[in-house]
Protein backbone atom coordinates (compact mmCIF):
# COMPACT_ATOMS: atom_id res chain seq x y z
CA UNK A 1 0.00 0.00 0.00
CA UNK A 2 1.29 3.17 -0.79
CA UNK A 3 1.89 6.02 1.41
CA UNK A 4 -0.73 8.25 -0.05
CA UNK A 5 -3.25 4.93 0.24
CA UNK A 6 -2.17 4.85 3.86
CA UNK A 7 -2.78 8.70 4.93
CA UNK A 8 -6.17 8.99 3.21
CA UNK A 9 -7.36 5.28 4.60
CA UNK A 10 -6.00 6.70 8.10
CA UNK A 11 -7.70 10.22 7.33
CA UNK A 12 -11.03 8.42 6.74
CA UNK A 13 -11.15 6.81 9.68
CA UNK A 14 -10.41 9.84 11.73
CA UNK A 15 -13.76 10.79 10.09
CA UNK A 16 -15.39 8.46 11.02
CA UNK A 17 -15.14 6.51 7.33
CA UNK A 18 -14.52 3.13 7.25
CA UNK A 19 -12.90 1.45 4.15
CA UNK A 20 -15.38 -0.20 1.45
CA UNK A 21 -12.36 -1.50 0.19
CA UNK A 22 -11.51 -3.36 3.28
CA UNK A 23 -15.72 -4.36 3.79
CA UNK A 24 -15.72 -6.15 0.48
CA UNK A 25 -12.45 -8.15 1.12
CA UNK A 26 -13.60 -9.21 4.97
CA UNK A 27 -17.13 -10.09 3.39
CA UNK A 28 -14.78 -12.54 0.27
CA UNK A 29 -12.63 -13.84 2.88
CA UNK A 30 -14.89 -14.94 5.69
CA UNK A 31 -19.04 -14.61 4.48
CA UNK A 32 -18.59 -15.23 0.37
CA UNK A 33 -22.21 -16.30 0.42
CA UNK A 34 -23.40 -12.79 0.99
CA UNK A 35 -24.09 -10.23 -1.16
CA UNK A 36 -21.54 -6.98 -0.96
CA UNK A 37 -23.93 -3.87 -0.36
CA UNK A 38 -23.11 -1.29 -3.25
CA UNK A 39 -20.43 1.70 -2.24
CA UNK A 40 -23.90 3.96 -1.68
CA UNK A 41 -25.76 1.23 0.67
CA UNK A 42 -22.19 0.80 2.45
CA UNK A 43 -22.38 4.71 3.53
CA UNK A 44 -25.65 5.15 4.74
CA UNK A 45 -25.15 1.57 6.82
CA UNK A 46 -22.24 2.74 8.56
CA UNK A 47 -24.22 6.78 8.42
CA UNK A 48 -26.97 4.69 10.18
CA UNK A 49 -24.58 2.70 12.40
CA UNK A 50 -22.86 6.02 13.50
CA UNK A 51 -25.56 8.42 14.07
CA UNK A 52 -28.33 6.52 14.74
CA UNK A 53 -31.69 7.46 13.50
CA UNK A 54 -34.16 7.14 16.74
CA UNK A 55 -35.03 10.30 18.45
CA UNK A 56 -32.11 11.66 17.92
CA UNK A 57 -29.73 13.57 21.29
CA UNK A 58 -28.91 17.16 21.94
CA UNK A 59 -25.82 16.28 23.17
Amino acid sequence: MSLFARLAETARLMVGLPDYDAYRAHLAAHHPERRPMTRAEFFRDRQQARYGGGGGRCC
